[in-house]
């Protein structure tokens, strides 16, 4: 199956289907990859109020000297910030040095003290989707289009439910031992697309070593990420978000490959005998957030 070099969001816009993710990319590193990245065909920077480094990916976005309007840019609502959403959204906006968001997620359905130390159990996430979309509909030119991150198919069929605005997009974590196939298929039903985060498994992943990872690196002559991040490309409705500060890792995972069905399932398959997420719920406070394979975390 050919891979997608963009999506269709519900709003009408495309969303390019590789982007740049900064997770744990700091301050000192971080504005060079972005820089890079814009100079080099990304058209896609993926950065979130937590990530400590918005002001820094803006400042790689304007050293770029690439037009504003020639690439993607997503940012996130942070925990602390769901009783402020609209403060926080201009906080943003400023740090990354633009007048408007291609997409603007919360975070996690997790609201939390200051420094994101603690839940706040009595602020209702669902409250807080209500403002960004009233922010949203009051200007969407600065906020062209938003969504949800770490959203379980239980959250987002809360959030359908309530009949208020079907976001545009669900960021969650994928990759062949997280292939979470209940959350794709309700999005893709639903007209959400999908995008993907740590879709090599996390820093050091066992996945570079997997066997059938490897042979398939080896068929297409490409590096094993190149193939754990084509999976994703290679999935209708999804995008997906290579992270690295490194020049020479920042180009070659922009190479896709067209990946055949058989293979695709072959890399899926690799879940039902390794099995593991790099980033699980239970550290918000609000335990497994619906996911299926974190469910031991309501009981702690």
């Amino acid at each position: 199956m050919p891979a997608s070099t963009s999506v269709k969001l519900n709003t009408g816009a495309e969303m390019p289907t590789v982007g740049l993710g900064t997770w744990k990319s700091a301050p000192g590193a971080v504005e060079l990859a972005v820089e890079y990245a814009l100079k080099n065909g990304y058209k896609s920077i993926d950065t979130a109020a937590a990530y400590k480094n918005e002001t820094e990916v803006g400042l790689g976005i304007k050293n770029s000297g690439v037009a504003r309007d020639s690439f993607f840019l997503t940012t996130k609502l942070d925990n602390p910030d769901h009783l402020v959403a609209e403060e926080a959204l201009e906080q943003s906006l400023k740090n990354l040095g633009t007048d408007y968001l291609d997409l603007w997620l919360m975070h996690w359905p997790a609201p939390m003290t200051a420094g994101s130390v603690a839940p706040i159990k009595d602020i209702d996430w669902l409250d807080t989707w209500r403002s960004m979309v009233k922010i949203h509909k009051a200007d969407p030119k600065k906020v062209r289009a938003i969504g949800v991150s770490n959203f379980s198919v239980k959250f987002l069929q809360r959030l359908l439910d309530a009949d208020i605005f079907v976001p545009a997009v669900n960021q969650i974590e994928l990759h062949p031992s997280c292939p979470q196939q209940d959350v794709v298929d309700f999005c893709v039903e639903k007209g959400i697309v999908l995008t993907a985060y740590s879709p090599l498994g996390s820093d050091n992943s066992p996945l570079l070593k997997n066997e059938i990872v490897n042979r398939l690196a080896t068929k297409y002559n490409v590096q094993p990420a190149n193939i754990l991040v084509s999976l994703q490309a290679n999935r209708p409705g999804v995008t997906v978000l290579p992270k690295s500060v490194t020049n020479s890792r920042i180009a070659n995972n922009s190479i896709i490959v067209d990946l055949t069905q058989d293979e695709v399932a072959e890399l899926q398959s690799i879940d039902k005998t390794h099995h593991f997420r790099a980033c699980h719920p239970n550290w918000t406070g609000f335990g497994s957030l619906g996911f299926p394979d974190c469910l031991d975390a309501d009981k702690e």
